[in-house]
């Protein structure tokens, strides 16, 4: 057993882009004894652990599982106990739609000592890299974040609720059960509302599309975008065409 404190660390990896992390995330992974870490963070940040430091990929790619949920739990109890300081590094923040309060409460019941560590959610920060604002004075007052599936495997009741309703909708883990989506949502006669899909944001990979409500099914299908991707429903999403024109005569003066 190492004489070190057995210790769990959650850290928020951020959306994508190596640099939208905090510093208190590189502390963190810097200060790690051991990093497990999930499919969806950037593998740049392992860069900033130190020398020796076991890395051991937890994630899932295209629905396969490396180790199953209580198996990750017995891990890093395990290796807390072993080696002493365990990084988890999970994409966006660990704490939307990520898994991160469970690890800490099975940690927790085995005497850890635990802290999280915050992270930009893809949520928040892959519409603004598409210059999409999630609220906007006389656009949108309120945004809702809501997972596509749910444990069972079924769409969100909560997505039928806010089809009803006038905020910005952000979709995580939504692509499988688009057409539900939509269905939903047409069913509110809002055919029309504008719809982004935003596949790998804020990475080099980044491929997008937009549509309307009625339309982003086909579009999905030209541009072959598939998870992981976020949706983002609501008439915010037209801000991006508003921003880009007024961008491009800011280019235009500039040039002149």
């Amino acid at each position: 057993m190492s004489l070190k404190t057995p210790k769990l660390t959650v850290v928020g990896a951020g959306p994508g882009d190596p640099e939208l992390i905090t510093l208190k995330a590189i502390k963190a992974i810097q200060a790690a004894d051991v990093i497990m870490y999930d499919a969806l963070i950037n593998e740049a940040l392992l860069e900033y652990a130190s020398a020796g430091v076991e890395k051991i990929f937890v994630g899932k790619r295209k629905g396969c599982y490396r180790y199953q949920q209580e198996q990750i739990n017995e891990i890093i109890v395990s290796r807390a106990n072993s080696d002493g300081h365990v990084v988890r590094l999970k994409g966006g923040d660990p704490y939307i739609f990520g898994r991160g309060s469970e690890e800490i409460e099975y940690a927790q019941q085995f005497g850890l000592e635990t802290a999280v560590v915050p992270g930009i959610s893809s949520a928040m920060a892959v519409p603004a890299y598409q210059g999409i604002p999630l609220t906007k004075r006389g656009a949108s007052e309120s945004f809702w974040v809501i997972t596509g599936t749910t444990k069972s495997h079924q769409i969100s009741t909560d997505v039928a609720l806010a089809a009803k309703s006038s905020a910005t909708i952000v979709i995580l883990m939504g692509m499988g059960k688009l057409d539900e989506i939509v269905a939903l949502f047409s069913a509110e006669n809002k055919q029309k509302i504008p719809v982004a899909i935003i596949q790998n944001g804020t990475t080099e990979s980044e491929k997008s599309g937009f549509g309307t409500i009625e339309t982003i099914s086909q579009i999905v299908k030209e541009k072959q975008l598939s998870s992981p991707a976020i949706i983002v429903i609501g008439k915010v999403v037209d801000q991006r065409n508003i921003l880009d024109k007024v961008q491009h005569q800011i280019q235009i003066k500039q040039a002149l």
